[in-house]
């Protein structure tokens, strides 16, 4: 069963009671943070910190990542032989630019011993980045077989482009449905970058409505107070997975099991909206067993 993305918070490793506090929010994965969070003098105590998290477990359902340093700092190479032992879910790496970007995160990992179940997703927060977006997701299928997904990373891209961040992100727009498009060409996930002014609630569930329907499969996070609306916006709602249930229900049927298109309830239905009610049954259905 797929693992349920809505919200993804950032925490910062350096911080113990906050590694703590980890443990009982209901977000969907946390993201125990080795980079911007984290000052350079406490890069050493938060790896430790969050090897021993990780080590005593307790974070229940939730997936459990590690963001490390960007590649072309003098943190990252201890970083990702920490993450690697530590054995997370997933390891997030800031400002992925470049085929030899992935490369260096495959050879680090593999000089680490890194267990193959860990995947790697990769932070899309340079201009070359969102160049290269489909280059780097076909690399998913050579160079870089861990890759399961990017995170968009609005703040960075706006600083490095001089693209100024504006309510609705309608300037931004074309560079987010371009890293989309190549996500799914390769079938990757993409996840949407957090929202910083964690005090404007309005602002926040408009951003995240509009990442949902953009079709970002979840959103990080930097504060725990956005957990709750976040995953109520990205929860198929009750009336969408009756629906989808009906649909997959109707071409089950021995008289519809050939055709490519029937009526439901004064409306054409093709295929293609079977296989979008599968995946909206099977979100729901992996965010029911998260909740038991």
């Amino acid at each position: 069963m797929t693992h349920p993305r809505r919200s993804l918070l950032f925490m910062p490793g350096s911080n113990s009671r906050a590694l703590e506090k980890a443990r009982v929010l209901a977000a969907d994965a946390i993201i125990l943070d080795l980079e911007d969070s984290v000052a350079p003098d406490a890069k050493p105590l938060a790896r430790e910190q969050i090897a021993k998290a990780i080590a005593a477990g307790g974070f229940g359902k939730r997936e459990v990542w590690i963001r490390t340093n960007a590649l072309d700092t003098p943190f990252w190479a201890e970083d990702a032989r920490m993450a690697a032992s530590a054995k997370p879910d997933a390891i997030l790496v800031p400002k992925v630019s470049s085929l030899d970007d992935l490369r260096t995160i495959a050879g680090a990992l593999r000089e680490a011993k890194a267990d193959p179940s860990i995947r790697v997703w990769a932070m899309i927060e340079t201009a070359r980045a969102v160049l290269h977006a489909e280059e780097l997701a076909a690399a998913s299928r050579d160079v870089e077989p861990r890759l399961a997904g990017f995170v968009f990373g609005p703040n960075d891209i706006s600083r490095e482009t001089r693209i100024r961040m504006q309510p609705g992100r309608v300037i931004m727009l074309p560079m987010i449905i371009h890293c989309i498009l190549a996500a799914r060409a390769y079938g990757l996930e993409i996840l949407d970058g957090p929202y910083s002014d964690f005090s404007n609630i309005e602002g926040f569930n408009q951003e995240c409505a509009q990442a949902r329907d953009l079709g970002f499969d979840g959103k990080t996070l930097i504060h725990p107070g956005q957990i709750e609306a976040c995953n109520v916006i990205f929860t198929p709602p009750p009336e969408e997975v009756a629906r989808a249930r009906k649909i997959i229900a109707a071409f089950e049927l021995p008289e519809n099991a050939a055709r490519g298109a029937i009526s439901l309830d004064g409306q054409m239905v093709e295929r293609l909206h079977a296989d979008m009610a599968r995946r909206t049954i099977a979100i729901a259905d992996s965010i029911a067993a998260m909740r038991n």
